[in-house]
């Protein structure tokens, strides 16, 4: 369907692609991966005929039809009502609908057989097209990327940038082209929206390139992953996850092959040095110099995935309660937010806020952080609390005439200009890299900078918006290792579902503007979270049934009443085992445990313990909040 042949591009001099291929298929769901800046965008780029190669060939068939959506899109603004806009992907359906009113205009004074024929052929035509189904394709795949029935109508210059994004999704995906084009689709997308995104490329008849950053969506979407590297496009023929356990394996023989060919090497160089000067073995000398110029070198093995230690200071320890929420309300006119909602935050949680957008995420970050204010309730610091807050327009706040070293000096740490240098080492900037001004930095880039700014300023409490917007898998990876040192309490907010699988310990989320709390990994609560929802779907017709008879199960109050104290015994269990595991993960670190093989063993074998005993109560909070909401 469309091929890519020997391709080579350069910006400014420097090279992207040499001699790049890639022969895509008109079933492919590929996804396309790779470092910021090696050409993943360019590529999408190129196969638009945005940008021509400059040597190679691009080839397609002629039925093959291409759609691009990237972040240009953002800056789209019209008048015209998001289901309009959306429509206006079905043109030749909307054409034959104007020629079809025309004919029906002239028909009420010029009756005539011509008319009617052109009339019937358009309407046969316009059925074929589907076009009198066409508005409610439209408005379901608006509604199912998060747009309300009401918005449908409302002009789309009144929504933001990341809303306008999902409009211009919805008309790309209406519009069906044979090759789908997506550049990090799901940016702007919340959780519920992603899925549902997932759903459709699922079953989607054509093909499609995903560039993307979140794993997860990737591995529930493609069935091909290209890795740009090396100016080259490396074809796995499997998703994330296979080209992962794939590329571990190349790297392997790739690794093994280039220290082989390192000790052939020395081994050759050490006769052509012991031999040179004999003359009887001269030829065999010349012999040995010709072979090492004519080998063709194997290259070492670039770890793409390095493992960093991040070292924290804080200036003092918080106390044990970190933020106090009491009966809060955040209203923005007539829309309400939160209604006398309570949570808190205890030392050492590590917090995600998931959810669709619109709930109040970002709202309730700047309610922590004491930025936006109330309308009833408190929010009470706890004791020693130092925060730091990251959002996406930090980004702004970096000042761009200065280098990147410069930032973090003037970040108030203490550190050293060495320690510095290491924190930028393991955000990726290394060697020169540090003296670049911000001015020249990508999104991404910038991105890093914010994160290490934060990360290096001593906060025991940080708040985090979006964090891995803009970062590449590397650097996704270095943030999560620096959070899963991170001694501290945090609390993030992000689509990103690996990412807050890797870091989260508890997951916060909002329902009837309540702050609800689901004291597990993220993995849990999504298997909870969807039984709790299934077990909700499986009852609806019983609910039905009982509210007509007018009947209520005779022990749902004592029922009800038992699950409670249940479930508030087992949350005072679940803090005393998280308490207990991180005592122990205390001990297990410190060099005199060690030392001692009885002691070891036996804090190993409590730490062990705990853990199961902590699983096995999630477990069983899951299942009585369920019992409880089935009671309610």
């Amino acid at each position: 369907m469309f091929s890519i042949n020997n391709i080579s591009f350069l910006i400014g001099g420097r090279a992207l692609f040499t001699n790049a291929s890639l022969h895509i298929t008109a079933k492919d769901k590929i996804a396309l991966i790779g470092l910021n800046g090696t050409g993943k965008t360019t590529l999408l780029r190129l196969i638009t005929e945005e940008l021509t190669p400059d040597g190679g060939a691009l080839e397609r068939s002629k039925s093959c039809t291409i759609g691009l959506l990237n972040q240009d899109l953002l800056s789209y603004e019209t008048d015209d009502s998001i289901l309009t806009v959306a429509m206006s992907a079905f043109k030749e359906a909307q054409s034959l609908q104007i020629k079809i009113e025309k004919i029906l205009e002239r028909l009420e004074t010029n009756y005539t057989e011509n008319l009617i024929d052109k009339l019937s052929k358009f309407q046969e035509q316009y059925e074929a097209l589907e076009g009198y189904s066409l508005q409610a394709k439209a408005e379901e795949i608006l509604e199912g990327i998060g747009f309300t029935t009401k918005d449908l109508h409302r002009p789309l210059r009144e929504f933001s940038g990341g809303w306008r994004m999902r409009v211009m999704l919805a008309k790309l995906l209406l519009e069906k082209p044979s090759l789908l084009l997506l550049d990090e689709p799901t940016n702007h997308l919340d959780l519920p929206s992603i899925e549902w995104v997932e759903t459709y490329l699922n079953s989607y008849e054509g093909a499609f390139i995903i560039v993307s950053h979140d794993r997860r969506f990737l591995n529930n979407t493609t069935s091909k992953t290209v890795e740009v590297i090396h100016q080259d496009l490396v074809l796995y023929e499997g998703n994330y996850d296979f080209y992962m356990k794939e590329k571990a394996l190349r790297n392997e023989i790739q690794r093994n092959s280039f220290q082989n060919q390192q000790q052939k090497i020395k081994q050759t160089e050490r006769f052509i040095n012991r031999f040179r000067a004999k003359s009887s073995k001269a030829r065999q000398v010349q012999s040995k110099v010709k072979s090492l110029d004519r080998m063709e070198k194997i290259s070492d093995v670039i770890d793409s995935n390095p493992v960093v230690n991040f070292k924290f200071d804080f200036k003092q320890k918080s106390g044990r309660h970190v933020v106090q929420l009491e009966n809060i309300t955040k209203r923005f006119d007539e829309i309400e937010i939160f209604e006398n909602t309570t949570a808190s935050i205890e030392r050492g949680d590590k917090i995600a806020l998931v959810g669709a957008n619109g709930k109040g995420k970002s709202t309730l970050l700047r309610i922590i952080d004491g930025s936006e204010k109330l309308q009833a309730g408190k929010n009470e610091p706890g004791y020693n609390i130092i925060k730091s807050f990251y959002a996406q327009h930090q980004l702004d706040s970096l000042h761009v005439e200065n280098e990147i070293l410069d930032e973090l000096k003037q970040a108030g740490s203490g550190k050293s200009e060495q320690e510095l240098r290491n924190v930028l080492g393991c955000f990726l900037f290394s060697d020169d890299d540090v003296f670049k001004r911000i001015k020249v930095l990508s999104g991404g880039e910038k991105s890093r900078v914010a994160l290490a700014k934060t990360l290096i300023s001593e906060s025991n409490f940080l708040l985090l918006d979006e964090p891995t917007n803009h970062l590449d898998f590397q650097s996704e990876n270095i943030l999560i290792q620096a959070l899963q040192q991170y001694q501290g309490t945090f609390i993030i907010v992000s689509h990103n579902r690996h990412f807050i699988s890797k870091t989260a310990n508890k997951v916060w989320f909002i329902e009837d503007k309540q702050i609800k709390q689901y004291p597990g990994t993220f993995d849990e609560f999504e298997f909870w979270f969807d039984q709790r929802n299934n077990n909700v779907n499986d009852q609806k017709p019983m609910k039905k049934k009982v509210k007509i008879k007018r009947e209520k199960p005779k022990n749902s109050e004592q029922d009800l009443i038992k699950y409670k104290k249940e479930l508030q015994s087992l949350e005072e269990s679940i803090e005393s085992l998280e308490s207990e595991i991180r005592d122990l993960e205390d001990k297990l670190s410190k060099q005199e445990v060690y030392a001692n093989v009885d002691n070891l063993s036996e804090t190993t074998l409590a730490y062990e313990k705990a853990k199961t005993s902590l699983q096995e109560s999630n477990s069983k909070w899951g299942e009585i909040a369920t019992k409880i909401d089935n009671a309610s």
